[in-house]
């Protein structure tokens, strides 16, 4: 049984501090610069109301709406009216997804995927706003309108149709809060990396 865990732990560990890797004093400056302006840019979507979060979108929402829009076209090939209007979030959802799996399976570089797994918590805050807005459809859309005046939006229609329209401020109270909960941890994954890579250079070793 000790074994088993002493193994399970290895496992988990090497998945998220990786070895095998070389990095150079210019790598490591810069990913601290990129870790201190993603830390300050992220600090605000980690205070401010719901309902601020969807009325006043910050440039990050434009990038995750391309993914958004991309995901209502690939995901409306399989044929599914539900899935074309679900794949509107699985597209900004899969993105994050994507590069976390892309940095950490191969690239090994496991900052990279901290910041991808950051950008996931980042998506689902930009989610919750349209979940927290399914009833009062009141948020403006891309079109420049509100979800009232062109008859409901994506959150509007899935809630309706999986009879859960009456707990959408509840629901997005949670996809909020875990969104929270990602990117924190996120950061704390990618400091303790940078600190680890720190030791690794002064002793002149292989991350």
């Amino acid at each position: 049984m000790s074994d088993w865990l002493a193994m399970l732990a290895w496992r988990i560990g090497d998945f998220f501090f990786p070895a095998g890797r070389r990095v150079t004093g210019w790598a490591l400056g810069g990913r601290g610069a990129a870790f201190v302006i993603v830390a300050v840019y992220g600090w605000w979507f980690l205070r401010a109301p719901i309902r601020a979060i969807g009325e006043n979108p910050r440039f990050i929402h434009n990038v995750l709406l391309v993914f958004h829009e991309a995901g209502h076209v690939i995901f409306g090939l399989f044929g599914s009216e539900f899935l074309q209007v679900a794949g509107g979030t699985l597209g900004q959802l899969l993105m994050p997804l994507v590069l976390l799996g892309a940095f950490r399976l191969v690239n090994k570089d496991a900052f990279g995927a901290a910041l991808g797994a950051w950008l996931l918590g980042l998506s689902l805050v930009d989610c919750a706003p349209y979940i927290n807005d399914a009833r009062s459809l009141a948020l403006t859309l891309v079109g420049g309108r509100t979800g009232r005046e062109v008859e409901g939006h994506d959150w509007e229609y899935l809630l309706t149709h999986l009879n859960l329209l009456n707990k959408d401020v509840y629901i997005a109270h949670y996809v909020l809060l875990a969104g929270r909960w990602l990117m924190v941890l996120a950061l704390v994954w990618a400091a303790l990396e940078l600190a680890r890579q720190f030791r690794q250079l002064r002793r002149g070793e292989e991350v």
